[in-house]
């Protein structure tokens, strides 16, 4: 039978699931986007991982989701222990690379001195070390430390309150985003955004190289909180990052903020991610705690369309336990939003340029309540109609139909959707006899059952999904002619 999962999961790709067997198992277990980090590791490596992933996930469409560095700033090296700082202590971050030792280190971004002013707090290691600054010189910034600790090595530098110079795409970024193109990436992350504008600089060069990845607009800048709406609307999806979140801004905040990120990005018509500390525990332990358990929950219950694993999967001792305990709570919470029915209120999405697609996946969440349907059935070639079917929370599989490799891959996403790839039938009205063969040949429907079908003619143009039909499966019909092709699952 189909799969009813509805969420999905993204993995984080590292040494914990850099085997043949491990991976394989992981795409058995239901992952859906695998993430690469381009903050850690070589080239090479990252080339190990995208080969493992596209020889041994093949059971169902898998999309490939990078993730670059943006402009992160950390500690520059520092001697063998690290350089430990008490509450109280004063010590100096100076502008020029350095050998840190007792009282001075130095970062990787020579324009911090100039960016941070007296009184703005500096946070190093995921805000565990905190400072304020007490003086500023041309070449170094005095900080007093507020919470103590010891300062390792390429620990991350987070300043909260203060304006970066810095661009949100760097030199290494541009690099890593040829990568992408050059290896077909499905999604693009973008870490460290501030405005809509960063998104617009990545998305013309993409454009120039005529390349079709999509764009993850990573929330984790009090600025980019600021300009969600204009974010959202030119980004393809976003992701709740929460870990330098916490940082950045008051980590009581944080619940609160991923609420309205996503609700904004349902609004928007938009996926969104969360991430960050899932299922933490579960890099050491095989369970992970009831505190985990009901933050995944209530993730899902915000309207989440997928969630992350991070080190959990990358580094952790249980990547496989982790997904699959992902897995059993996003379907148990699944079953409880059905059976209570809860119901998510529709997007606004008529007020969009797409108006019409938008009516037929809301007419079809309509429908689906009043005629007994089993699933839906969309031609989305471009993954459009497939994206609002997804956003309006149908109770019933949405099946998604692609003649477009790339565009199947990127629906895999989508919350609720199962997507597959297909030749398109020689004639629009052969297309009801294709969906009987294909529902029944992979055993998800008999005869009688009831499908709703969203398509448009021409079949394989993108954006012109323009009718909806009730239709009874007649397993005993078969298409006219021969258009009918292979469906890839």
């Amino acid at each position: 039978m189909i799969d009813r999962q509805r969420t999905k999961i993204v993995i984080t790709m590292g040494p914990a699931c850099a085997d043949p067997r491990v991976i394989t198992h992981l795409g058995d277990a239901g992952i859906s986007v695998v993430r690469l980090n381009f903050s850690h590791g070589t080239p090479q490596q990252r080339q190990h991982f995208l080969e493992l992933v596209r020889t041994h996930c093949v059971k169902s469409p898998l999309a490939i989701m990078g993730d670059i560095c943006g402009p992160k700033i950390r500690v520059g090296e520092v001697v063998t222990g690290g350089v430990p700082v008490s509450v109280g202590n004063v010590f100096t971050i100076q502008r020029e690379p350095f050998i840190g030792d007792t009282g001075i280190v130095s970062s990787n971004y020579s324009c911090l001195v100039d960016d941070v002013q007296v009184g703005q707090d500096v946070l190093i290691d995921d805000g565990l070390i905190r400072a304020v600054v007490i003086d500023k010189q041309p070449d170094a910034l005095r900080c007093r430390v507020t919470r103590g600790g010891v300062i390792l090595s390429n620990k991350g530098i987070n300043l909260p309150h203060t304006r970066l110079s810095i661009p949100s795409v760097t030199e290494k970024d541009w690099g890593d985003i040829d990568w992408a193109i050059a290896h077909k990436l499905d999604y693009l992350a973008l870490s460290f955004i501030r405005t809509s504008e960063d998104i617009r600089i990545v998305r013309r060069y993409l454009d120039q190289h005529q390349s079709d990845i999509h764009l993850v607009a990573k929330i984790e800048m009090p600025q980019a909180v600021e300009d969600l709406p204009a974010i959202l609307e030119v980004s393809d999806a976003v992701l709740v990052a929460r870990g330098d979140m916490g940082v950045e801004m008051e980590l009581t905040s944080v619940p609160l903020i991923q609420k309205d990120i996503v609700t904004a990005a349902h609004e928007a018509g938009k996926p969104v991610i969360v991430a960050t500390q899932m299922l933490q525990s579960m890099v050491e332990k095989a369970v992970p705690t009831r505190a985990e358990v009901s933050d995944v929950a209530n993730a899902i219950f915000d309207g989440a369309d997928a969630l992350m694993l991070s080190g959990e999967t990358a580094v952790g001792k249980f990547p496989l336990e982790a997904v699959r305990i992902l897995r059993r709570i996003a379907n148990k919470t699944e079953r409880y939003i059905v059976n209570k029915g809860i119901e998510a209120v529709p997007p606004r999405l008529l007020q969009m340029n797409y108006h019409r697609t938008a009516a037929l996946a809301h007419g079809a969440l309509a429908i689906a309540k009043d005629s007994n349907a089993r699933m839906v059935v969309v031609w989305s070639q471009a993954g459009g109609a497939a994206r609002y079917l997804s956003k309006n929370r149908l109770p019933i599989p949405v099946v998604a139909l692609s003649t477009d490799a790339a565009a199947v891959r990127r629906m895999s996403l989508y919350y609720g959707v199962t997507p597959l790839q297909a030749e398109i039938p020689k004639h629009f009205d052969d297309l009801p006899a294709m969906v009987d063969d294909l529902l029944c040949r992979l055993d998800w429907a008999r005869a009688g059952d009831r499908v709703i079908i969203v398509a448009g003619a021409p079949l394989g143009a993108a954006g012109v999904a323009n009718s909806l039909s009730v239709h009874t499966i007649d397993a005993a019909r078969q298409p006219r002619g021969a258009g009918v092709g292979e469906i890839s699952p």
